[in-house]
């Protein structure tokens, strides 16, 4: 029984070692012991944090015309998944891993539009695709012009491993600017955009931060893009 008692006493994680006699049964007692009874970790969740507060310029520019902004669609990533996705590139590039512990708080394509409408939104209104339509044509006047159309695929949003200990974040897409017209739609430009920017760690937190980054940028080169072909 004594030795029985210190064997107990020795458990890693069993404050209380003591043994409980149940008729003829000898049972350890339980009630310090709370490996088996742990709640399980929930995975953490990460968005774009708030937006940058842009300051007025000294001297005010004239505002640009309306945009309407397309939903912006993922064909490059899981649908509708929130994961935080990475990449072995020193084992297999091809394939989509996701951290079991990080998630985001919307799907990435919903995450980028916000951002993407918050920079375009600076210096010009921006409708939604749907606002865009037959009701907006009804009011335009004699001559008047339907907002350009920007749509944009996300074809890739993931944190890219060169080694166990160096990665990158990774966004691409392919930005479509349509003009309507009273016969249908004309191509106004097109251009896929890529940004890389280096992760501070070689984990989740790392990842997250250099995608957000590297979408910051990315929404800015977009805009700059929009601003020189549309009116």
């Amino acid at each position: 029984m004594n030795a029985m008692q210190n064997t107990a006493a020795k458990r890693p994680g069993c404050g209380a070692g003591r043994i409980v006699r149940l008729g003829w049964l000898i049972l350890p007692a339980l009630s310090g012991c709370s490996t088996l009874l742990d709640a399980p970790v929930r995975p953490v969740h990460y968005d774009f944090g708030p937006g940058s507060v842009v300051a007025a310029p000294a001297e005010q520019r004239a505002p640009l015309p309306a945009l309407a902004l397309a939903d912006v669609q993922a064909p490059g990533l899981p649908e509708g998944s929130s994961a935080v996705l990475y990449r072995l590139a020193y084992a297999d590039a091809r394939q989509l891993h996701a951290y079991s512990q990080a998630r985001w708080s919307q799907p990435p394509a919903q995450l980028l539009q916000q951002r993407l409408r918050e920079r375009l939104g600076q210096r010009r209104a921006i409708l939604r695709d749907d606002d865009a339509g037959a009701p907006v044509r009804d009011t335009l006047p004699q001559g008047g012009r339907l907002p350009l159309v920007l749509r944009v695929e996300l074809e890739e949003f993931s944190q890219r491993f060169s080694s166990p200990t160096e990665s990158a974040a990774v966004v691409q897409l392919r930005a479509t600017l349509i003009e309507r017209g009273p016969v249908g739609e004309t191509l106004r430009g097109q251009r896929v955009f890529s940004v890389q920017r280096p992760a501070g760690s070689a984990d989740a937190v790392g990842g997250v931060a250099a995608l957000v980054q590297a979408s910051t940028q990315l929404a800015d080169e977009l805009a700059q893009w929009v601003e020189q072909i549309g009116p």
